[in-house]
């Protein structure tokens, strides 16, 4: 299991999937994270099985481009050592390509979990998808993370052949169980959380709280890291909104979610919402916008309000949960579905690669890697 980001949701998903995995009967997992993945740096992190030293800069990815044809062939044989069946990308980064040469130079075969087929508006990388196509050129599977997201690789073109498996981004847990909704006694606490870009809704969020600013039984806290914005202003200026600009560490994400009653996602558009998944594993109050990914992902949660991508819908579902009871529940999460999905996937993979289980002896052989 490889992620190479330093922070955000990819370093989680890959620890989390690899230790579920991990508990299957059969199956032994390793991991391959970046030297600098903020996760490391928790208590109880994961074992690093394949550490790679990204990149800390726009200069740093320029580096280790240049670097490659060193860095491929070294990651080759630490991953030869280990014996490994096959590979499974948990989250597509920029330096993939790297280890989709290692893996071939292995035999390894490999799979992508796919959370997004196409860029983001405001996503600030111009090369992303097309390192990612070319990441899943070779790809023996691919795994989608909705519906939505299946259609538009479809919609791409894929190749003959190639399996594309439907999954879900499982519920994410941060940390002990929070209090229930409501415990803290006092106004209705929402949170707008997550990367601070035009298709998040910011603007449409704006005017949805100006359309509820004469009440006063609700807090909004808007939390992430992005540009400033004259959304962003127009938030400030609101009353009983605060906007926090700034990277959220890993070990601040359960104490945030356990602030909120309720997570606003007033998307524009979206392929699914890995903030969404820890809200509901903490069982906090979701509502969302039904557009792209979100509604197949909201649509059956008992704490879930879909609206439409409008600022008097967004307002009516806040307004709708004040003084609303939480269903009974306890907070938790389950990859264990997906994580037996994946296994059957990569066991099919395996048996239609069969020369994957002798490709250690090929890579640690002297003249392999010359």
């Amino acid at each position: 299991m490889w992620q190479w980001g330093r922070r955000g949701a990819g370093p989680l998903v890959a620890a989390a999937m690899a230790r579920e995995l991990a508990a299957l009967p059969g199956v032994e997992t390793r991991l391959s994270l970046s030297t600098g993945a903020e996760l490391l740096r928790l208590p109880n992190a994961p074992a690093n099985d394949v550490p790679v030293r990204t990149y800390e800069s726009r200069g740093g990815f320029v580096a280790r481009i240049m670097g490659s044809p060193w860095l491929a062939p070294a990651v080759a044989k630490a991953v030869a050592a280990l014996q490994v069946d096959a590979a499974i990308c948990a989250m597509p980064a920029p330096l993939d390509f790297v280890m989709a040469i290692a893996l071939r130079q292995a035999g390894v075969p490999y799979a992508v979990v796919v959370h997004d087929a196409e860029r983001h508006p405001g996503d600030t990388f111009p090369m992303q998808m097309a390192l990612q196509r070319w990441l899943l050129r070779d790809a023996g599977a691919l795994f989608a993370l909705s519906g939505h997201v299946a259609g538009q690789l479809r919609g791409r073109g894929l190749k003959p052949g190639l399996p594309l498996l439907l999954a879900s981004l499982p519920p994410f847990v941060f940390g002990p169980p929070p209090p229930p909704v409501g415990a803290h006694g006092g106004r209705l606490r929402l949170l707008s959380f997550g990367r601070l870009l035009p298709y998040k809704g910011l603007d449409l969020l704006a005017d949805a709280l100006a359309l509820l600013a004469g009440r006063d039984d609700f807090e909004m806290r808007v939390v992430g890291s992005g540009p400033e914005t004259a959304e962003l202003d127009r938030l400030r200026r609101l009353p009983n909104v605060t906007v926090e600009n700034r990277w959220v560490p890993e070990d601040e994400l359960g104490d945030l979610l356990g602030w909120a009653d309720a997570l606003v996602l007033s998307h524009r558009e979206a392929s699914q919402s890995g903030v969404a998944a820890a809200a509901i594993a903490a069982r906090r109050w979701v509502i969302g916008t039904r557009v792209g990914g979100l509604v197949e992902q909201l649509q059956d949660q008992d704490m879930a309000v879909l609206c439409a991508p409008e600022p008097a819908s967004i307002a009516a579902a806040i307004a709708g949960l004040s003084g609303r009871a939480a269903p009974p529940g306890i907070p938790g999460g389950d990859w264990r579905g997906t994580a037996e999905a994946v296994a059957a996937a990569l066991g099919d993979l395996i048996r239609r690669t069969p020369a994957a289980r002798h490709a250690a002896d090929r890579v640690m052989s002297p003249g392999r890697l010359s």
